[in-house]
């Protein structure tokens, strides 16, 4: 049995010297959120002037352990003191066990006028009874979200990634559970975003962590068909008990609740924005990473030169500005050496594609694999000790890759990446990286003797660091490159989203995913460059619209003249597809809208239907709606009050009529998408 981890036991006795007396129910506000602890230190959430309650009055932070649940705690003190923005609450309690003695429980909830609606929590518990205990978790803001006769009962944001690649934003009514766990959920796919949001129409509340670094930790919803309620918490996922001896402190990690009204967009950017003040500070994306790109990936890894040379005229006549070379022109996963049937004149040859590419006046990026190296590669084999292992001192295997994992701290993995980013980047003149593969986005616990085995969390806590080496090595190189992180169907690990200055939707499985994926990266990081993936990964493999209308880069695998003979699928800009790819490149080099600001909070993107997203670009609102048939009126938001605007969809290049602010509606007929512009009429 395993005693408490380190950074949950303080093996000391813990005094608040605490005096203030407590009569009724303690009352923290947070802007228009409030928080109420009764005596017996159950709490329950509230917005102000709302109508029905948000959540009922539970016992919200609590041990689980082998001796039974301890959720039982009496209200002793509670005290506040105000520094500056913020005002931290201490709230004192104790349970009593049934073998003698008593549990402490030590509250710290902390309020910053700068994040209204929001308010950080961390927990002490302190064993005072008369055994020692064991611990299997705690549990913080175990909140129980009231139904509000909504259909669905509940919209939600779960930040997960598995295997599924399943949505974020999903529907929660009748039965349902998903664990939202922020390590590895399976052998390839885990992390995340540590925020679950739960909505209903009126209002919401959202709970998750916000350490500045990864933390192995569930987010549960959970709905039975029978409750009028959903549940929500965050709580500690360690594997097996510890030990929680007489006299030991054990503390949660900082965890938050917020409430508010709308969707999951507002909370995801009131997080983001406290983790930034934190410390955590997202980039700026680069101009360049805004440009639409070409990849080669349509031929897949038998790509010639003659084919990829021969469809950059085609790209260049389409608009597009970048070009990737995929998958295929490596020996093997993490033996990147250039394959000599493909190069036989090594770097030399390299050198000259990437030549070749640039004076059609493109840009050049290159895709990688980092920390995936193939079984029998000469780096395992010269390298026994760069892979991670399990507890039973196997590799870890990255089953899409048929790969095995490198320790993203061992000094010899990083050493041996930063050189790669320098061929990459230094000798070979790419203008960018896409880092490629659901495994980016977590590690397993490494157990391996010559890494850390007395933390085998160290290197999941530690990831995002090598992805920070990657990003200031490339960087250093070239100030203006564009680094791509790509995580395979993965909700993308929050902490590695300042290391990368282009978000992508990441084998999207519909274009309900490449707008959900980018209405999340917008609202986390307000000027990242998102790109929707190649188009043929979208509905229908033609669904431009969906990227364009939410301001993401658009991209495009096909191929031209023909197929690789060796790939079953057909990607070919046959003449008919060619004039669609067209208009809709020379569109996005006219009106750039991946380069304005997403408008949250004018609508649900779970209740509002049809869905609809708003791009402010230039003081111009772009309108965007979806749907897989429509006829009927749309309300139009957004627009200042007294002023008229005409609606233009310059996609078909039709007006849709004049119209008044605040709001208006507008009747319309579409199938899959409806674009357009207000444009303000000039007094």
């Amino acid at each position: 049995m395993k005693h408490i981890h380190k950074y949950l036991i303080i093996p000391t006795a813990l005094s608040l010297g605490l005096f203030t007396a407590c009569t009724g129910d303690v009352v923290i506000e947070s802007g228009p959120m409030s928080l109420s602890v009764d005596k017996n230190m159950c709490v329950a959430v509230e917005l102000e002037g709302s109508g029905a309650p948000l959540t009922e009055k539970a016992s919200t932070e609590y041990l689980v352990l082998e001796e039974g649940t301890v959720d039982n705690f009496k209200l002793t003190r509670h005290d506040s003191r105000t520094a500056g923005d913020t005002t931290v609450y201490t709230i004192e309690g104790e349970a009593s066990m049934p073998f003698g003695g008593v549990v402490k429980k030590i509250e710290t909830i902390r309020v910053d006028n700068r994040f209204p609606g929001m308010a950080v929590t961390e927990v002490k518990y302190v064993n005072e009874s008369d055994r020692d205990l064991h611990l299997v978790k705690w549990v913080n803001h175990a909140f129980r979200v009231l139904d509000n006769d909504d259909t669905p009962a509940f919209w939600s944001f779960q930040g997960e990634s598995t295997i599924a690649r399943a949505d974020w934003i999903l529907p929660v009514d009748s039965t349902f559970y998903q664990r939202n766990y922020m390590g590895m959920n399976d052998s390839d796919y885990g992390g995340g975003i540590p925020v679950t949001c739960l909505w209903r129409k009126d209002k919401g509340i959202a709970v998750g962590h916000v350490e500045l670094a990864p933390r192995l930790v569930s987010l549960p919803v959970k709905k039975s068909e029978y409750d009028r309620f959903a549940q929500v918490c965050v709580e500690s996922a360690g594997d097996g008990v510890t030990s929680f001896l007489r006299g030991d402190t054990v503390s949660t990690i900082r965890t938050f609740v917020s409430a508010y009204r709308g969707d999951c967009f507002a909370p995801l950017r009131q997080f983001s924005e406290y983790m930034q003040a934190s410390g955590l500070v997202m980039p700026e994306s680069e101009p360049a990473a805004f440009e639409p790109m070409w990849c080669a990936w349509g031929y897949e890894r038998e790509a010639t030169f003659d084919e990829i040379l021969g469809t950059l005229p085609k790209v260049k006549e389409l608009g597009i500005k970048w070009a990737t070379v995929d998958d295929g022109y490596q020996i093997a996963e993490g033996d990147w050496d250039l394959d000599t049937r493909r190069f036989p004149g090594g770097d030399r040859d390299m050198i000259d594609l990437v030549n070749k590419i640039k004076s059609y006046g493109l840009k050049v990026q290159l895709w990688w694999a980092p920390l995936a190296a193939d079984p029998g590669t000469k780096v395992l084999k010269e390298h026994p000790d760069f892979i991670t292992l399990s507890e039973q001192q196997t590799p870890h295997y990255i089953t899409w890759w048929d790969s095995y994992y490198l320790s993203p701290v061992d000094s010899g993995v990083v050493a041996y990446s930063g050189d790669l980013v320098e061929r990459f980047i230094d000798r070979y003149h790419f203008d960018g990286l896409k880092l490629d593969g659901q495994h980016l986005n977590s590690v397993h616990p490494d157990y391996s003797h010559a890494h850390h085995p007395d933390c085998p969390e160290y290197s999941y806590e530690q990831l995002p660091g090598f992805f920070k080496m990657i990003y200031d090595k490339t960087r250093a190189i070239n100030p203006h490159a564009v680094i791509q992180n790509c995580p395979c169907g993965c909700c993308m690990s929050y902490y590695n989203l300042p290391y990368t200055n282009q978000t992508v939707a990441s084998d999207p499985t519909s274009s309900w995913q490449v707008r959900l994926k980018g209405y999340v990266y917008k609202a986390l990081v307000p000027k990242t460059a998102y790109f929707g993936d190649h188009v043929e990964l979208s509905d229908n493999g033609d669904d431009f619209a969906s990227s364009f209308g939410i301001g993401a880069v658009l991209g495009t695998k096909f191929t031209w003249p023909k197929n690789n003979p060796k790939v079953k699928a057909d990607y070919r800009l046959t003449p008919e597809k060619e004039v669609v790819w067209k208009k809709w490149f020379s569109l996005y080099n006219e009106k750039m809208l991946s380069t304005g600001e997403y408008v949250g909070g004018l609508y649900d993107i779970g209740y509002s239907r049809p869905e609809t997203h708003v791009i402010r670009k230039d003081g111009t609102l772009h309108y965007a709606f979806y749907a897989p048939s429509f006829d009927g009126e749309i309300l139009v938001k957004g627009l200042e009050e007294g002023k008229e605007y005409d609606l233009y969809d310059y996609y078909n290049e039709v007006s849709l009529g004049r119209v008044k602010g605040p709001e208006a509606r507008v009747k319309c007929k579409f199938e899959r998408a409806l674009l357009f512009q207000a444009d303000e009429v000039k007094q």
